[in-house]
């Protein structure tokens, strides 16, 4: 290791330079009221920031983090957070080519990971814990393709059967509750943190529901006593690679796990918290009881957006978001379909109208600072065009609005799920359900209705005339003529 490098941990915080924004607040004074699930990125550049920023205003000192989870990306997550006692540098990266750096340290530990839970089972169990968090991505939260939730998943109906060893997060929390109810300690907030619609409402769906398989008074005891308050996050977050290990480096900190962000964030929460909550509200949070009009917008203009234009770049082998954005035939496809048949199904919320939503995030997808990969966009589309474009179709078809763009954004979708560029390199996998799709999109090059069967991700939509002869119409396309020119016949 270089000598001239500092690790990171609490005690080099005294001896890092100036320059780097440090935590003022004694760490060791800080207790924990959060238990949060999904260490990765995006937490600890949103809600672990939001509490960094009280946390530095000598507030909310009771309210730190134990993080936790139960994947193997938390294993490796917790051994090098371990390492640098739970500090994290974050590094803001504007559209100007600015950047700057700071270590925040709310979370204190991280609950170990291992078999059967039980670790964390207690510590959720524990009176201190007001507020169990949670960012475990779209498809985590076993949505069948109305929208419910999937009792039949094999990891649900052995969480159901096995309450004391659960597999999934889910099933932790009830076996938390059970045990706070049992210990007269009360309940907890389930805050999830995750891209989707009324996300507070699908968590309470998920643990009410094996919470009623299991017992009847479990679940409402529930239903009556804790809160799942919708909440909308919105800041772009992009994985972790040697760019920004090398940014902390030339600082002097060696930090194995940076974060790096966009200058935006925006958190917009239900004010509904059965045991307290921080006073986020002075750092920037927005409360409202009308989170699923900002919800809307935030997740069909810019995930949905980053849909339509990931799946064409990476058939056209665009490593970056960035990139994309400086391909005019991308550009207007994303442009057209928005302005056309995305934005006029929302309706518009305090702060921007979504015409000026949308222009916001086109700048903010243009960030030249920004290294934000094809690849981290385009994955889990099975869960992502289902939660952030097929609502807009849906729409589209009620409402009779076209769906001609979003159909030929299904159509790349489908092709790039076959697995290989225009170039003809290979894509690899870069979903959890990789070979159902690869398998059906090579049927569907011949047959592309066969792609519009999958009734897990189109629902009822699939049997629309409309979308069949559109789908079919550009997929074709795309396989004779090649992704530049059909994306060019329909901006025509």
């Amino acid at each position: 290791m270089n000598k001239q490098l500092l690790p990171l941990n609490q005690s080099s915080l005294e001896f890092i330079q100036i320059g780097v924004l440090k935590p003022n607040y004694i760490r060791s004074n800080l207790s924990a009221g959060i238990v949060h699930i999904g260490v990765g990125n995006f937490h600890r550049a949103h809600l672990s920031w939001y509490l960094h920023r009280l946390m530095q205003k000598n507030l909310a000192k009771d309210w730190a983090i134990l993080g936790s989870g139960i994947t193997e990306y938390d294993v490796n997550m917790r051994e090098s957070l371990q390492h640098q006692d739970f500090l994290t540098t974050l590094i803001e990266l504007d559209p100007e080519g600015n950047q700057s750096c700071e270590i925040v340290g709310p979370m204190i530990d991280y609950i170990p990971v291992e078999k059967g839970n039980h670790k964390l089972i207690n510590a959720m169990s524990d009176s201190k814990i007001k507020i169990v968090s949670l960012t475990v991505t779209e498809g985590g939260y076993f949505l069948d393709e109305n929208g419910g939730f999937d009792l039949k998943h094999p990891d649900i109906i052995h969480d159901i059967n096995n309450p004391d060893i659960p597999k999934t997060v889910f099933g932790v929390m009830v076996s938390a509750l059970k045990n706070r109810k049992e210990n007269d300690v009360g309940p907890f907030t389930g805050l999830s943190c995750d891209n989707l619609i009324q996300n507070g409402n699908k968590l309470k769906q998920a643990v009410t529901g094996i919470a009623k398989e299991q017992n009847q008074n479990l679940s409402e005891w529930i239903n009556e006593n804790c809160t799942f308050p919708n909440a909308m996050v919105d800041c772009i977050v992009p994985r972790t690679g040697e760019v920004e290990i090398n940014i902390v480096k030339k600082l002097g900190i060696e930090d194995l796990v940076p974060v790096s962000h966009e200058n935006f964030r925006q958190w917009v929460i239900e004010d509904k918290f059965c045991k307290g909550r921080p006073p986020w509200d002075k750092v920037g949070v927005q409360f409202s009881d009308n989170v699923h009009g900002y919800e809307d917008q935030k997740i069909r203009i810019l995930n949905g957006g980053h849909q339509i234009l990931a799946n064409a770049a990476e058939l056209l082998n665009i490593e970056t978001v960035r990139d994309a954005m400086k391909n005019k035939t991308i550009v207007n496809l994303l442009e057209k379909i928005e302005k056309e048949e995305i934005i006029p199904h929302i309706n518009p919320v305090p702060g921007y109208t979504p015409l000026e939503y949308y222009e916001l995030i086109a700048a903010r997808f243009s960030n030249p600072s920004i290294q934000d990969t094809i690849r981290r966009v385009a994955f889990d589309g099975s869960s992502r065009h289902a939660g952030f474009l097929v609502p807009s179709i849906k729409d589209g078809i009620k409402n009779s609005i076209s769906i001609n763009g979003l159909s030929l954004a299904e159509a790349l979708w489908a092709r790039m799920c076959e697995g290989t560029r225009e170039d003809g390199s290979t894509i690899e996998p870069n979903d959890p359900n990789w070979e159902k799709l690869n398998t059906c999109a090579k049927k569907s090059r011949e047959n592309p209705l066969k792609w519009l069967e999958q009734i897990e991700i189109y629902g009822d939509s699939s049997k629309d005339e409309k979308l069949k002869v559109y789908f079919s119409k550009w997929l074709k396309m795309i396989y004779e003529q090649g992704v530049e020119k059909t994306i060019s016949e329909y901006l025509k």
